[in-house]
């Protein structure tokens, strides 16, 4: 039984909950950090500090890498909550994490000849630590309070600003620094991020956490699992199963158009946009920070607005239909961007930074309503015995589409093809957004339908429930 220690509180909430945001938001500014300035460096030039690689091959390895970032917390939650707990796999994995980020920073003269290697090790070892980090830190944040405690969606609000915090600042320093010193300096500022979310654990943990965390949880779910693994499933399981299956693969079409943003949207800021700002020059690798700003001002007033229409909310599935329209309105900017400012050689076209502004924001509206769906439709309609199986369906699918939205990136191509290319991609992900929201909405009915009243229509909300279900988008990008 975890004993929370009597530290006190800050703003209503346990000294604990602090802890845990700093922890976390020190975390995601070592991520986002690194992951802004991932692909950049990939396609620089060797006489500018990169590996000179094509466009192609860059994204392809982003979308394995972020592949493996859903994919490694699979195995890294099995093993807290059986072998290590979740205080142990947390400080470990922070660990790994800060030796892969000082792994890629080390200059490229001190490895010669074997820099590709060394590179691969880093990655290799912020995919393993993201997976003992990533699955175990949002459950301490629930086990801070007693079951029935009203503050526990607020306290999950207040953790996950501190998500978009980290992953706002991370693209804006690591960026900034690796734009004016060079790439490596930049894996560094985003080491030292991780650095101080580890440190933070190891001295204030035992004050401010007590017990929580130390223990392996999962035995008794496991002994439970077992005594029911014999029971077949009945008519409203397979039902509420296959709501779970229809929405993941639904969920693939929108992630692999969301996920565009840090491979080759991330390329198109760099190489055809105006970056121009009264004399200074942003760095292409600082609109990585929009999706996380735009997040910290439309959660509240989305979650507003599901309050205001009351018994008029959508249903989940709706919700689903509009985030993907999101999502189509998104790349329809990108199409008239191209459109409007296009010219004949592909290769030295600089559009608007308003286009991409736009872009995010849209993408970030259609994020705000459906991926806070996603961990609560499994939670809520996944069988017991099945519950671990399923969540881990609902993450494949995640993996996946950050692999599909790698590999349709990589058609961008080089040079005067790219920006024919790029319309090509644009059409083609905003006319299968379209599609699926269409689809989606026409499957609606039959989706509640077989989710046979898990949708609690007439359940009460608070506003803390509200904000604390909108900013959950941000347990999916851990």
């Amino acid at each position: 039984m975890n004993s929370v220690p009597k530290a006190g509180e800050f703003l209503g909430h346990p000294k604990g909950l602090f802890l845990l945001f700093g922890t976390e938001m020190w975390e995601r500014f070592g991520y986002y950090g690194m992951r802004a300035i991932l692909v950049l460096y990939l396609v620089a030039q060797v006489q500018n500090g990169g590996f000179g690689w094509s466009n192609a091959d860059a994204l392809s390895l982003y979308g394995t890498f972020t592949m493996a970032v859903y994919l490694t917390p699979l195995f890294g939650g099995w093993l807290a909550d059986n072998v290590l707990g979740q205080r142990k796999a947390i400080i470990i994995g922070g660990i790994l994490m800060a030796a892969g980020h000082f792994i890629m920073g080390i200059p490229h003269s001190v490895v010669a000849g074997q820099e590709v290697n060394v590179f691969y090790l880093g990655l290799a070892l912020l995919c393993l630590g993201n997976g003992l980090f990533k699955p175990n830190i949002s459950t301490m944040v629930g086990d801070l309070y007693q079951e029935g405690d009203k503050r526990r969606d607020g306290a999950f609000t207040i953790f996950y600003m501190g998500i978009n915090l980290g992953g706002a600042l991370g693209p804006l320093v690591a960026g900034y620094v690796a734009a004016v010193v060079n790439w490596q300096a930049g894996f560094i500022a985003a080491g030292v991020g991780m650095i101080i979310s580890v440190v933070m654990q190891l001295i204030l943990s035992q004050k401010y956490l007590g017990d929580i965390g130390k223990v392996p949880s999962a035995k008794l779910s496991q002994q439970m699992s077992d005594s029911l693994t014999k029971e077949p499933l009945t008519k409203k399981e397979k039902d509420r199963i296959r709501v779970i299956f229809t929405m993941s693969v639904f969920s693939i079409i929108f992630w692999m158009g969301f996920e565009q943003a840090g491979g080759l949207m991330n390329l198109f800021a760099n190489d055809y946009t105006n970056r121009m700002f009264m004399g200074f020059e942003i760095p292409a690798s600082w609109f990585q920070s929009l999706n996380s700003i735009f997040i910290i001002v439309f959660a509240p007033l989305v979650a507003m607005i599901w309050l205001k229409l009351d018994n008029k909310e959508p249903n989940s599935p709706v919700k689903f239909a509009i985030g993907l329209v999101f999502l189509a309105l998104g790349f329809l900017t990108m199409m008239l961007a191209l459109a409007t400012e296009g010219g004949e050689a592909g290769d030295t076209l600089q559009i608007s930074m308003i286009w991409l502004v736009l872009f995010y924001m849209f993408h970030t509206l259609g994020e705000l309503c459906l991926s806070p769906i996603g961990l609560s439709m499994v939670s809520k309609l996944a069988p017991l015995r099945l519950a671990s199986l399923l969540m881990g369906i609902w993450f494949l699918c995640t993996a996946v589409a950050n692999k599909l939205a790698g590999l349709v990136g990589s058609f961008i191509g080089e040079g005067q093809e790219a920006m024919k290319n790029a319309m090509s991609i644009f059409i083609g992900l905003g006319g299968v957004a379209l599609l699926s929201a269409v689809l989606m909405y026409l499957l609606s009915n039959k989706l509640v339908d077989w989710m046979h009243g898990a949708e609690g229509k007439h359940e009460p909300h608070t506003q803390e429930h509200y904000l604390a279900e909108e900013l959950e988008v941000s347990a999916e990008k851990q």
